[in-house]
């Protein structure tokens, strides 16, 4: 694997960590049951996002 290839997987996985913790603070922040609940969903996905490509990368 490249330096540069190497780069863009980091890079991937920083913003799927970024937007998962966005989206866990926004959803705390919401007083609507159902958009709380869509985006902590939301917060959900970028976890098995981030999951899945790490386990990717380890087998």
């Amino acid at each position: 694997m490249t330096g540069k290839e190497l780069q863009y997987i980091e890079d991937v996985l920083s913003q799927e960590q970024v937007l998962q913790t966005s989206f866990a603070d926004f959803a705390s922040q919401l007083q609507d049951p159902e958009l709380k609940a869509f985006v902590s969903g939301l917060s959900n996905q970028k976890i098995e996002c981030f999951s899945k490509f790490y386990s990717l990368l380890n087998s």
